[in-house]
Order: C-alpha cells, then sequence, then structure tokens
C-alpha cells in the first residue's frame, strides 16, 4: 500500500465514522426548548465539533489500521471474491533451468 493509499484509506474511514458520530448525544433547539429566531427546531442546540473530532479520531485510527493490516496482509485478493468468475485464471508461474 503507498502512503496516498494509506491517507486516502483513513480519509474515508474518519469520514465515515465522522457521519456515525455526528448524531450521538444530539440535543436539538426543539428539544431543548429554546429555538432561536431564523432556525429550525432540528438545529443544534449545543454543537461541540471539537469533541466530535476528538472521538471520531480515537475510534477512526484502530479501524484505520485494522483495515490496512488486513490489506496488507494480502490473504483475501480481488479473485476470491469475483463470484462471477469473470476474471483470467492466473497463469502458471514461469519455470527457471535453475529448478
Amino acid at each position: 500500500m503507498t502512503i496516498t493509499a494509506a491517507f486516502v484509506l483513513f480519509a474515508v474511514t474518519w469520514f465515515m465514522v465522522f457521519f456515525v458520530v455526528l448524531p450521538l448525544r444530539l440535543v436539538t433547539q426543539g428539544d431543548a426548548g429554546e429555538t432561536l429566531p431564523g432556525t429550525h427546531a432540528s438545529a443544534p442546540a449545543d454543537f461541540r465539533l471539537g469533541r466530535k473530532v476528538k472521538i471520531t479520531t480515537m475510534w477512526a485510527v484502530p479501524i484505520w489500521a485494522a483495515l490496512s493490516a488486513f490489506i496488507l496482509w494480502g490473504g483475501v485478493t480481488v479473485r476470491d471474491i469475483d463470484v462471477f468468475g469473470r476474471m483470467a485464471p492466473l497463469s502458471p508461474a514461469p519455470v527457471t533451468a535453475a529448478e
């Protein structure tokens, strides 16, 4: 895995975890009973972005590490998930004279 691929995998993992963390413990202005003029009742009453970012990072790093280890392990390849058999069979390894 290249550095770029690792970064892209981390970014995708981080944002997926972020979208899961965003609605957790959400208190809307309607729930709090203090709707500000010009806002919807479903707007957050006390939005703590910094806390959500920290929680997201704490969960995204181990998930990313597990995904990276699984990818680098190489035990599962694209050919293993080719359920329709559309990929060409592997060609045998060339035999050299030394063998």
